[in-house]
């Protein structure tokens, strides 16, 4: 497939001098050999790739080569375009990443980064993000907050309106509102933490390794500012981060308190990705979400 001439023009202005793309599908590789991440998309697709992007370009001031760099993002312009219906589409341009799989050791490595640099990065706004994020396909519509627990319920309560959106949910979104009323309050509130920066969807398709360095590299954000443990969860719900990475990770970087409702906190932010893929995909996700408000309401001491 021949290269989108708005590539050629954003790496022109990138590089200081005239290039040659010889290959447009990613990754898009020039004349020299050298390659890049590309990618161009619909129009109603624009607030998620700036998403990803204005994710991409704090996670690489917070812990620079821990995730691909980014380049360019843009909308395709009269200038730019190769077609009229080209108008509007967005574009965007990284760094080239050739990914592997996640090693034990660089799982320590990548779990010492976080500690140390990605959840060390703090946020003077408060918690939240200054422009929506994806996590999947659905959209975060993030704000400010000035605390966790205001943050985090918004975050469900998105989910909450997209459920009642589609349909058939209204057993499951009344438990989630239960859950708002009782768990949120009472689990997040007494914490006193910073608002530091999340990837936001740290599941184990989106970690890995450079193969040309063997250090880890995380992608595909869908980043806020909060509570560093919420990154932690949805490594265990579908496999894959080795259990090497949350013993490192809290040595550098230990429980909040109380240590003793930590696991409560993982199942609540859990909950969040089992509804989010009840969103996505229905099935067996609402049931995975449903056992978890049970444990919760159960647990949580004075929510019964």
């Amino acid at each position: 497939m021949p290269p989108h001439p708005v590539f050629e023009k954003v790496l022109q202005r990138q590089l200081g001098q005239d290039v040659r793309v010889i290959q447009g599908t990613s990754p898009l590789r020039l004349s020299t050999g050298q390659r890049y991440y590309a990618k161009i998309g619909s129009a109603a697709e624009k607030d998620q790739y700036i998403g990803e992007a204005e994710s991409l370009k704090a996670i690489d001031s917070a812990a620079p080569g821990l995730a691909p760099k980014l380049l360019a993002c843009g909308v395709i312009d009269p200038e730019t375009k190769e077609r009229d219906s080209d108008l509007g589409r967005p574009y965007f341009l990284s760094e080239y990443k050739d990914i592997g799989s996640l090693t034990p050791s660089a799982a320590k490595v990548l779990a010492k980064r976080l500690a140390s640099e990605l959840h060390a990065y703090s946020s003077s706004n408060g918690f939240g993000f200054h422009v929506p994020t994806y996590c999947g396909r659905t959209r975060q519509d993030n704000g400010w907050f000035q605390s966790w627990s205001e943050c985090f319920d918004a975050l469900i309560g998105g989910l909450v309106d997209k459920l009642k959106a589609q349909g058939g949910h209204d057993a499951l979104c009344k438990q989630v509102e239960e859950v708002r009323r009782r768990i949120i309050p009472a689990l997040l509130e007494p914490l006193d933490i910073q608002p530091v920066l999340l990837h936001g969807d740290l599941w184990s398709g989106n970690v890995g390794i450079d193969r040309s360095t063997g250090e880890p590299i995380i992608f595909d954000p869908s980043s806020y500012f909060g509570h560093n443990e919420a990154d932690l969860a949805i490594g265990r719900m579908f496999g894959g981060i080795p259990d090497s990475f949350y013993t490192t990770y809290h040595e550098y970087l230990p429980k909040s308190e109380p240590q003793d409702q930590y696991d409560l906190r993982q199942d609540l932010y859990q909950l969040y990705h089992y509804l989010n893929h009840t969103v996505l995909f229905g099935g067996g996700y609402a049931g995975s979400a449903r056992q978890k408000m049970d444990r919760l309401l159960r647990k949580v001491p004075g929510s019964q």
